[in-house]
């Protein structure tokens, strides 16, 4: 699913449920480390993602290497590339590309099911409400506001390996296109990339699988 929203100098990989690791591509030690007192279910999920990322790394003709999260779990990728992972019950994904094309990725997959009550209010803006009114007569299959908080998490994504700072939910004002588009307003100082500053982030979205998809692709 993913895969179909990026651009082709993206590499992605998008599973659905969970891959069983095989000696030659599982984790690194410094990865198992990270997740030795989880859970069952965060253990396969840590996995399965970080399986997807090395075959898109590979794809682009990169070496398998460690991939750990710091703060807010945004993953250290290796010098000269950048990357997002995402997973949810049921689907999970990665996005790799090389600096020299993309400056930054953001990426997020959710269940195509409302949030629960009261989420909407904290996460989006008016104006975001009522845009979101307009998508449900168009695209009556999606959740609206799920698609609005999976779109935000791709925007934060995209922002902090740039920035390195919080962006609160209510710091970007989006708008959707029915078609499959998006446009992130930041309202706070966007960031600079190769000496333009970024005040918009454009994406893309879908639908399917009981899924709503979002990413997005800084261009370099």
């Amino acid at each position: 699913m993913i895969e179909a929203i990026l651009p082709p100098e993206v590499a992605a990989v998008g599973v659905f449920g969970d891959l069983s690791p095989r000696e030659d591509c599982g984790l690194f030690p410094a990865e198992t480390a990270v997740i030795a007192r989880s859970v069952a279910r965060r253990r396969a999920e840590f996995t399965t993602v970080r399986l997807c990322a090395r075959r898109a790394m590979d794809e682009l003709g990169l070496p398998p290497a460690p991939l750990l999260p710091g703060k807010r779990g945004a993953v250290s990728w290796p010098d000269g590339v950048t990357g997002s992972m995402t997973h949810c019950a049921g689907y999970r994904a990665a996005a790799v590309a090389r600096t020299g094309a993309v400056a930054s990725l953001g990426i997020d997959a959710e269940p195509n099911r409302p949030l629960p009550d009261g989420v909407l209010e904290v996460v989006s803006l008016p104006g975001e409400r009522a845009g979101l009114a307009a998508l449900a007569r168009r695209r009556p299959e999606v959740c609206g506001d799920r698609l609005l908080f999976s779109a935000k998490e791709s925007v934060f994504k995209t922002w902090y390996p740039l920035t390195r700072r919080e962006l609160d939910f209510t710091e970007a004002e989006l708008d959707f296109d029915p078609a499959g588009a998006f446009s992130a307003r930041l309202l706070v100082p966007g960031p600079e990339v190769a000496g333009r500053r970024h005040d918009t982030f454009c994406g893309r979205w879908s639908v399917g699988r009981g899924f709503v998809v979002t990413a997005i692709a800084l261009s370099a």
